[in-house]
């Protein structure tokens, strides 16, 4: 089983192109830290943003540091079962350990047409890689239901694994009812992990976490004392990480000449700004993403200044890794510098 805690990696840039420097020391900065594994190229590492050949160069990087220490996954899912293919038999290629298979985006098949169409052909044509489908219909417009996950997993030994981000209860335990306690379920929502890994019906296996980009130690930790029934330490982790789960996506409300209008900072732009802003390697997101709103910037300023003096333990691997002083980095204008706008 594929259990534990995954980051869902940011794919680092400098003047808009991949950052392969500071690519290898993020890696690094992750397996030395405990992490279980990487995920490459998901929706955090910015893949719709990506040109398949920057895509598979960043999956080779990644799964040839991985090797020997912790399990690569690679995002090799498409709105195109032929690119989805293609992907996936790099992947391999590359020694990947596993794949991340994301519902069919803007076409939005079918239940149906996912299982036949998508995923039962990668599935069949690479028995040696486990096929890891991802269920997020706030992204796809689209979604595969758990009946269908079930006969996958009943036709083909290398899907094991799922990983749930519809935010929807009633699903993730129709999952566990029908694929059976030996499957895998894997969070794909930060602040919902501790309840879906301690729920008595779910018991979800594990994380792939975007808050693990700048806290992987913090958030293995409260993965593995779960796992060992240590739950009150794990709780406790857990409330203190909750301010920055609650970053990975949020809206704020912007004056305009017109009225008022909901904002909304989606993943991976908050994650990739707090990255930017303690002085790790990120850059800015790739158009059309862009940078974050002054009302969005004062949140997560509050946020991480917050959690910095409630719980210093959280930020410090990053801080001893990377040299950096957190303090002047949360509170010096200047390291605010390109990452917001200066009006809506």
């Amino acid at each position: 089983m594929i259990t534990g805690c995954f980051t869902a990696l940011i794919s680092p840039f400098r003047n808009d192109a991949v950052d392969y420097e500071g690519l290898e020391k993020i890696v690094d900065f992750q397996i030395q830290n405990g992490i279980n594994g990487i995920l490459a190229v998901g929706t955090t590492g910015e893949s719709p943003a990506l040109s398949w050949q920057e895509h598979n160069t960043i999956v080779e990087h990644i799964a040839n540091q991985c090797r020997n220490q912790c399990i690569c996954i690679a995002g090799t899912g498409s709105n195109n079962t032929k690119e989805c293919l293609e992907a996936t038999k790099h992947a391999q290629k590359a020694g990947a350990n596993a794949v991340l298979l994301v519902d069919p985006y803007y076409n939005g098949p079918s239940s149906l047409e996912i299982r036949r169409e998508y995923i039962a052909p990668v599935a069949s044509a690479f028995p040696d890689i486990d096929i890891i489908p991802y269920i997020i219909p706030g992204r796809t417009g689209t979604k595969l239901l758990p009946e269908d996950l079930a006969i996958l997993h009943e036709e083909y030994e290398n899907v094991q694994t799922v990983k749930e981000a519809t935010g929807d209860t009633a699903n993730v335990k129709r999952i566990r009812e029908l694929c059976g306690p030996d499957f895998s379920i894997l969070s794909g929502d930060d602040a919902l992990t501790f309840d879906m890994m301690t729920n008595s019906v779910i018991r979800c296996s594990g994380i792939i976490s975007v808050v693990s980009n700048i806290a992987p130690k913090a958030v293995a930790e409260m993965v593995e004392l779960i796992q060992m029934n240590q739950l009150a330490e794990a709780r406790e982790i857990s409330d203190a990480l909750m301010p920055l789960f609650n970053l990975v996506t949020f809206t704020t409300t912007e004056k305009t000449p017109f009225g008022n209008v909901v904002c909304r900072a989606r993943n991976p732009l908050g994650i990739k700004v707090l990255v930017s802003l303690l002085g790790m390697p990120a850059g800015r997101c790739r158009r059309p993403l862009g940078k974050v709103t002054q009302n969005a910037m004062a949140i997560i300023l509050e946020t991480v200044r917050s959690v910095n003096r409630t719980h210093p333990e959280i930020l410090k691997p990053a801080a001893d890794y990377f040299d950096i002083d957190i303090e002047e980095r949360l509170y010096h204008q200047s390291n605010l510098e390109g990452l917001c706008y200066e009006t809506y």
